[in-house]
């Protein structure tokens, strides 16, 4: 059993861990639960009724949620020419082919998004072991592999974020921070539910949105009646 602090036992106490909420009611909660002294990231967590063992009820995608992630996210884009131009227009904070490729492998990772041409994709995967055990690696699925370099680095910025089913057959997703509004909240919830479902793999069968929860950093987690979104 994990071990918490007075400030965590005492926020719990305004949580019900059997009850479940409407999503309103548990935004409200969480952000009340929420002690710490920083800006805490409210994340959740979808229990999805799939077997991610099998290739054909895999779920991942991306979602731009509508008021962003409360983080700005440092874009990298691998690119030459003319898209190495665009990239920079577009406001990517670093954009280079080789030579960041080369920073890269002498341990530089001072970003949180990678963004790369087509073209690149053959020098880029030479950084596989690197960029993919850190979830890292420009991806078709999630838009990060693209000649329209504008289009992905606008939406990054303005809030996109991947999402990927573990193997616990669970999505875990930032949507915002304590500080944001209620409203602001529930709009990205909602953002990344309606994106779930509408990557509902036709293999699923049963109940597909079965648990959804949504905490803070440090705060208890507070369940929300799943049925809501069905």
């Amino acid at each position: 059993m994990a071990k918490h602090g007075k400030k965590y036992l005492e926020a719990a106490k305004l949580i019900d861990s059997e009850a479940t909420y409407e999503p309103s009611e548990a935004v409200e909660l969480v952000k009340k639960a929420s002690t710490a002294k920083f800006d805490e990231t409210v994340e959740a967590a979808v229990r999805l009724g799939v077997d991610p063992r099998k290739q054909d009820q895999a779920v991942r995608g991306v979602v731009v949620l509508p008021h962003g992630t409360g983080k700005t996210q440092r874009v990298l884009v691998f690119a030459k020419g003319e898209k190495a131009k665009e990239a920079e227009a577009a406001g990517a904070d670093f954009v280079g082919d080789q030579d960041m490729i080369n920073k890269i492998q002498q341990g530089w990772f001072e970003f949180d998004v990678c963004v790369a041409t087509p073209d690149m994709m053959s020098e880029v995967g030479k950084l596989g072991r690197l960029l993919g055990g850190k979830g890292l690696m420009p991806n078709p699925k999630a838009g990060t592999v693209t000649f329209d370099v504008t289009k992905a680095v606008q939406e990054i910025k303005a809030g996109k974020i991947e999402y990927r089913l573990d193997k616990a057959g669970q999505i875990h997703a930032p949507i915002g921070k304590v500080s944001f509004s209620s409203e602001q909240l529930n709009d990205n919830l909602s953002a990344l539910v309606e994106a779930l479902n509408r990557a509902k793999p036709a293999a699923a069968k049963g109940v597909y949105l079965k648990n959804i929860a949504i905490s803070s950093t440090m705060g208890p987690s507070a369940r929300i009646n799943a049925s809501t979104y069905r």
